[in-house]
């Protein structure tokens, strides 16, 4: 893989570009998917715990186990809930952050007299989307507590 990426970058730029957008596509489907995984089956072993000894109880076994099964289950989806909302701000965030540097990149490059002004006002814009991206992560992550 290495060697052909060398290979690539020295002949063909643009087969480049695309190759490493395939690996980066690869990449994301990877982690999205990786990310889902652990948190359908996170199991916690004290609620596991607790139901076991409900069930040794007696008479109402079974309705002590059905109620531990359902905040276990209502925990996972507050789970799901609380990391897609935090994953889904971050990479908002990390594309509008994208899209702003390379806006003013462009217009710097065409006019360069601009590059200071041009420079604060993308500092400015990224700091805000920054803020916005900062809290939709904390408020997913809240809504697991």
């Amino acid at each position: 893989m290495g060697l052909e990426l060398l290979f690539l970058q020295q002949s063909h730029p643009r087969q480049l570009q695309d190759k490493l957008d395939e690996i980066m596509k690869k990449l994301v489907a990877f982690t999205a998917l990786a990310t889902l995984g652990l948190m359908t089956f996170d199991v916690d072993p004290a609620l596991a715990q607790d139901a076991a000894h409900g069930a040794a109880d007696g008479a109402n076994a079974a309705a002590t186990a059905a109620q531990e099964l359902a905040k276990a289950g209502a925990s996972g989806l507050k789970g799901i809930g609380g990391g897609l909302a935090a994953g889904l701000g971050a990479l908002g965030a990390g594309v509008g952050i994208g899209r702003i540097g390379g806006g003013a990149v462009e217009a710097i490059a065409r006019q360069p007299e601009m590059a200071g002004t041009i420079g604060t006002n993308m500092i400015i814009t990224a700091a805000l989307v920054e803020g916005v991206a900062l809290f939709a992560v904390v408020i997913g992550l809240l809504a697991i507590i």
